[in-house]
């Protein structure tokens, strides 16, 4: 019989890591050691994997936890910054989805870097369950991110996020096509867009491709987009077409 992580003990690893970068906004015991509790659920789970180097994953992973930390600071002040509906780093840690989907992520792309498998991506999907917001561990997303609402959001395998970019609801960083090897399995190879620094792209947009969106680009909502596009550009969609004579259904 094949051992696979717990998902039960994954959701407790995950709360551990709340608690580490957000103490004052968790309720895991404040008398809780978190690191060490942090390693030794991540070892356990390392070890059923097999194959893995155990005690160096943990170490590492209990070693990246500042940085970790930073970036998902840096990513709650763009709430901040982005949401004039936002009245307090209490809301934003206890109420905003992107709060959550983004602690889940960043934790899986570290153990993604350092060659762990499986666990990752079990971790993001945790968080997909939650929120609606779906990052794959390998994904690279830089400081400053912010996702609105974000119920609908996919960021495929190979996109690179810049820094200070806002994604809003229903956006998708997606792949246009594959490359298929000769027995026809796909080619896992850079397929998903590249959004530079200081980028937004709003509601129900989708940008498919190893496109290279500009810095300071804004794309408006309901965009496909499919090429590249300069820096410090507007993309927004066609007009609506008004029929002032339209009755009864007709026309449709």
């Amino acid at each position: 019989m094949i051992k696979m992580p717990s998902i039960l003990q994954l959701t407790k690893l995950m709360e551990l890591v709340g608690y580490v970068i957000f103490p004052d906004y968790s309720d895991v015991p404040s008398w809780t050691n978190g690191a060490a509790a942090i390693r030794s659920i991540l070892a356990e789970q390392l070890a059923v994997l097999g194959g893995v180097a155990v005690d160096k994953e943990a170490d590492d992973f209990v070693a990246a936890l500042p940085e970790i930390s930073r970036l998902l600071h840096t990513d709650a002040e763009a709430v901040m910054r982005n949401d004039p509906a936002v009245e307090s780093m209490k809301e934003v840690i206890l109420c905003y989805p992107v709060v959550k989907v983004m602690l889940h992520y960043r934790a899986a792309h570290q153990l993604h870097e350092q060659g762990v498998p499986i666990i990752p991506r079990v971790i993001t999907e945790m968080a997909h369950s939650a929120t609606g917001i779906d990052i794959h561990p390998a994904a690279h997303i830089g400081e400053y991110f912010s996702i609105d609402h974000g119920t609908g959001v996919v960021i495929g395998a190979t996109s690179v996020i810049g820094d200070h970019v806002m994604l809003y609801q229903g956006v998708t960083l997606g792949a246009k096509n594959f490359t298929y090897d000769s027995a026809g399995v796909p080619i896992d190879m850079p397929r998903h867009p590249i959004l530079e620094d200081y980028v937004t792209v709003y509601s129900n947009t989708s940008i498919l491709g190893r496109v290279r969106i500009g810095h300071h680009t804004v794309v408006g909502g309901n965009v496909w987009l499919t090429h590249d596009v300069p820096a410090h550009s507007r993309v927004l969609q066609s007009k609506s077409i008004e029929e002032p004579y339209f009755q009864d259904g007709a026309g449709i």
